[in-house]
């Protein structure tokens, strides 16, 4: 029977080959086997491929009636696919496998939210791991998720500048994909894989060029820490176009810390020992870390905006919760994380870079001087 055959089995098709008791589903007072998709199939009264394509989907299509009597059949036998004897069938699993560094983060927990909206229009599943920050347990998580047969890997967070760490987490990545699998990255195109790449320095530039213009001459950078590269290119593209205009940053007002609310607390602490008397503007390079120099700042009794302002970069949800608004470098996060999915998805990709430009939204948090 096919597609086009709408003829149902008499209902002792319920029963299957071979089994002599009550129809699968019905109660006997002892156990009951789990239904096979032969069961849903015979059930339904379709062809055992009509019922793998309603349920597990498929390119083809199957006609809705088709569809509806499949998935009413799974309803009434308490179906459950065995995924993983489909993986091992597939080669891959119905699922996309996300990385990221730290889900308590705004800037993660909103690719997150991306990634599993796209993934759910194409009908697949997201499992979600996490690094907490700790740049070798990529290479452990992706060792491990191999093993789990994802359709895709999506790692999402900043490469690093250590070359051991890197050149491990690229073996394991093309071992997944010499599987079968597929990668994408959403970081600095450092590694052969598929990757959505934010322009950071071009949108750290395009900031100080706007600050300039705001009339901002003394400035100060809360720069992330040294081994991320994410932190690295927005310094870079911020004091280069500082000195381009002729306003230099020296190396005592750029203060590395961590890319948490706490290291912007503590770096900002920090940037106060050094020196802050005669600076205006601090520049942030996430808005996690210019949301604790803010608390800082309060705390040491300077007026924001007035006595110091502050800029951020990545437009967190959060954001709008804080006070004075902060200017910040807006990011398209949850359209990141569906880039990737989309990515990930196509066979024949036009290009396997994906670039993402930042904006710069002036807020009060950076009023202009004068």
């Amino acid at each position: 029977m096919d597609d086009t055959d709408s003829v149902a089995e008499p209902d002792d098709s319920r029963r299957p080959v071979g089994h002599d008791g009550p129809p699968v589903g019905e109660p006997t007072g002892r156990p009951l086997r789990s239904a096979t998709l032969s069961d849903v199939a015979r059930e339904a009264g379709v062809s055992l491929a009509t019922a793998s394509r309603s349920l597990n989907g498929s390119n083809r299509t199957v006609r809705e009636e088709y569809r509806q009597r499949v998935l009413a059949a799974a309803r009434r036998l308490n179906y459950s696919a065995n995924h993983s004897a489909q993986a091992v069938a597939r080669g891959s699993s119905q699922t996309v496998a996300l990385v990221v560094s730290d889900i308590a983060d705004p800037y993660f927990s909103s690719i997150a939210s991306g990634v599993m909206r796209s993934a759910e229009d194409e009908g697949l599943v997201v499992t979600m791991s996490i690094t907490e920050r700790r740049p070798e347990r990529e290479a452990e998580l992706v060792r491990a998720l191999r093993g789990m047969r994802p359709r895709s890997l999506i790692l999402v967070g900043s490469r690093r500048s250590d070359p051991r760490l890197t050149d491990e987490l690229q073996a394991e990545l093309s071992a997944y994909e010499q599987a079968g699998g597929r990668v994408t990255v959403i970081a600095q195109p450092t590694m052969p894989f598929r990757t959505v790449a934010v322009r950071n320095t071009e949108a750290a530039a395009e900031l100080a060029e706007q600050l300039i213009g705001l009339g901002y001459r003394s400035m100060a950078v809360l720069g992330g820490p040294e081994h991320l590269l994410t932190a690295r290119d927005r310094v870079t593209g911020f004091v280069r176009r500082c000195a381009e205009r002729g306003i230099e940053i020296p190396d005592r007002k750029i203060v590395h810390g961590e890319f948490t609310r706490d290291g912007g607390f503590v770096a900002a602490a920090e940037l106060h020992r050094r020196e802050l008397a005669d600076t205006e503007l601090v520049f942030a390079v996430n808005d996690v870390m210019a949301v604790g120099a803010m608390a800082y700042f309060r705390t040491a009794g300077l007026h924001l905006g007035r006595e110091i302002a502050i800029a951020g970069f990545d437009d967190i949800e959060t954001l709008r919760d804080v006070s004075p608004a902060l200017t910040t470098v807006a990011l398209p996060l949850q359209r990141i994380g569906q880039l990737a999915v989309s990515l990930a998805l196509s066979d024949n990709p036009a290009d396997l870079v994906v670039p993402v430009d930042g904006s710069v939204i002036i807020r009060e948090s950076t009023p202009r001087r004068g």
